[in-house]
């Protein structure tokens, strides 16, 4: 299956933390979109490996993405080398995007900035001929995608441009909140991390309206570029 958006996170919920809305909006307009997952997050210090297989299953019926698939590297302790370009590779293979988003480039998470450039890497390697993979036993054709697109996630990073997502706000907060085990719940009793106080929820939206705002919009999401953006008159700038 051919895709037209191909959203990487190191670990299930980056996605959706990071440009749900994005994604949301792209799917109501036709385009075909899936995630995948690096690691199954399976350091976390909230939930397990199986509430948050289940989780993201949730979240992607939400997003109503086409894929969604994990390819199971170790959470922490993945690295970009050859073994793990390969894997990445044989996804942007399979799927064919034109688009690939990625986590930020730097961020709290060493994970983050390690997957940023995995992926930012294996979609140049994708490109080349000369590096064989096979998928069900058939060799892949070389592919790369037209851009890579970085979205920003716990440092405030200036964004290089930003997409409107006033409509679907309120699809990624649903998409988000699917993983329960990691946000805020008053009635848990697992330890508090940086990410389940109730301060944390509150900047998701505080973070999308001041986005919002510096665009004449409500909400909108950012993201980086490590190229030049092109347009074909001045007329496409909002």
């Amino acid at each position: 299956m051919k895709l037209d958006i191909l959203a990487f996170g190191a670990h299930p919920d980056d996605v959706e933390l990071g440009c749900s809305g994005t994604i949301a909006k792209e799917v109501s307009l036709g385009k075909k979109v899936g995630i995948i997952d690096l690691t199954r997050g399976e350091l976390g210090t909230r939930g397990s490996v199986e509430i948050r297989n289940s989780e993201s299953a949730k979240a992607s019926e939400i997003l109503g993405v086409v894929v969604r698939a994990n390819l199971d590297m170790r959470d922490g302790f993945f690295t970009n080398d050859e073994a793990h370009q390969l894997k990445v590779i044989e996804m942007i293979r399979k799927y064919q995007p034109e688009i690939v988003l990625c986590n930020a480039i730097t961020d709290r998470h060493i994970d983050h900035g390690k997957g940023s450039k995995l992926v930012s890497d294996a979609c140049f390697l994708s490109g080349l001929r000369q590096i064989k993979t096979k998928w069900n036993g058939v060799i892949q054709e070389a592919w790369r995608p037209k851009v890579v697109y970085h979205y920003i996630q716990w440092q405030n990073i200036e964004p290089d441009f930003v997409v409107d997502i006033s409509a679907f706000m309120d699809i990624k907060m649903k998409s988000v909140l699917a993983y329960s085990s990691q946000f805020y719940d008053p009635k848990s009793s697992e330890p508090v991390t940086p990410i389940a106080s109730k301060n944390f929820l509150d900047s998701i939206n505080y973070r999308a309206q001041d986005l919002g705002r510096l665009v004449g919009v409500e909400y909108a999401e950012g993201f980086t570029t490590e190229r030049y953006l092109a347009v074909n008159s001045l007329g496409d700038l909002k």
